[in-house]
This record gives C-alpha cells, sequence and structure tokens, in this order.
C-alpha cells in the first residue's frame, strides 16, 4: 500500500502564489503517472497536471503558463506551482500517483479571495 499526503494548500488572494507538496509512503515502487487533480464543489473533479516516469508533463488548458508540476529524484514527493491563481470558487486539490496501483491523497483546499 502506498499513502499520499498532500499540503500546501489554504487561501490565497487573486494573482497570488502557492505551491502544494504530496509526500508518497509505503510500499513505494517505480511510478507510471503522478498527478494533481482538482475539484471544486458542485464541479467534476479535473486533471490539472501530470508528469510521467519519463518526465514529460502535461497541462490542462486553463493552467498552462502558470501551473508546474515536478518531483524529486525518488519519487517520493512530487509538488505543483501554481501562480496567478484566479479568483473562484474553493477547490480541493489531491495528488494521484500510478504506480503498483493507484493511490490517492485525501486533498488540500485553495482558496483564492480578492
Amino acid at each position: 500500500q502506498v499513502q499520499l499526503v498532500e499540503s500546501g494548500g489554504g487561501f490565497v488572494q487573486s494573482g497570488g502564489s502557492l505551491r502544494l507538496s504530496c509526500v508518497a509512503s509505503g510500499r513505494i515502487v517505480s511510478f507510471t503517472t503522478m498527478a494533481w487533480y482538482r475539484q471544486a464543489l458542485g464541479k467534476q473533479r479535473e486533471l490539472v497536471a501530470a508528469i510521467t516516469g519519463g518526465g514529460i508533463t502535461t497541462y490542462a488548458d486553463s493552467v498552462k503558463g502558470r501551473f508546474t508540476i515536478s518531483r524529486d529524484k525518488a519519487s517520493r514527493k512530487f509538488f505543483l506551482e501554481i501562480n496567478s491563481l484566479l479568483l473562484g470558487t474553493p477547490a480541493v486539490y489531491s495528488c494521484m500517483r500510478r504506480g503498483g496501483g493507484e493511490y490517492w491523497g485525501q486533498g488540500t483546499q485553495v482558496t483564492v479571495s480578492s
């Protein structure tokens, strides 16, 4: 089993920045994909950014140029740098790691205020 724990969420002003972290523990094996998703209240969960084991990154069109996904060398931690946050409904950002199974964290909430 693999456990994922996110951190770094909170309140931030419109236009501000945050850095979300996701730490993996347990029976870690090589991963194929690590990704961040977000879900606002009343909306479907959406993929925000992903990175493959080979380092290829993909982003949702709505966040391109503002968000950056990265990971550490051991692939136990991965991050989401969020810049130029837009005013909107609060969203819960969750990390997902695929490798030896698919694992999800509990999420961390990001609230953007004016």
